[in-house]
């Protein structure tokens, strides 16, 4: 099986890139590069939380939830995380269920909401 230009390189080869694309705010090649990234190291947060906010920003909202539900099952307390979930279900017009989240996040950073 022949790689694409996506999954060459290293592991580090490849976080790089994928970091140049989505700072060159090209989201869907950072998405690309760092979907196989993500297959190939799935403990590592910060490739899943990077390919949650690519998925984000390329409007592949039904992926960036999937990324963020993982990342939130496995680090509860992870509040960009918890954000970012927040905000992707907001954008599908999920208020409801995006509410928790926000809280939580906005908990987390030392927001709180006057009683």
């Amino acid at each position: 099986m022949t790689r694409s230009y996506h999954e060459l390189g290293t592991p580090a080869e490849r976080w790089e890139r994928a970091q140049r694309h989505f700072g060159r705010k090209n989201y869907a090649d950072a998405a690309r590069v760092l979907a196989s990234l993500v297959e190939e190291v799935p403990e590592q947060s910060g490739p899943r939380l990077l390919l949650a906010r690519a998925y984000y920003h390329s409007a592949q909202l039904r992926r960036a939830e999937a990324e963020c539900r993982v990342l939130v099952e496995r680090h509860p307390v992870e509040g960009y995380a918890r954000l970012l979930l927040g905000r992707t279900l907001e954008r599908q017009g999920r208020d409801e269920e995006a509410r928790p989240h926000l809280r939580l996040a906005a908990a987390m950073a030392g927001e709180f909401e006057d009683a």
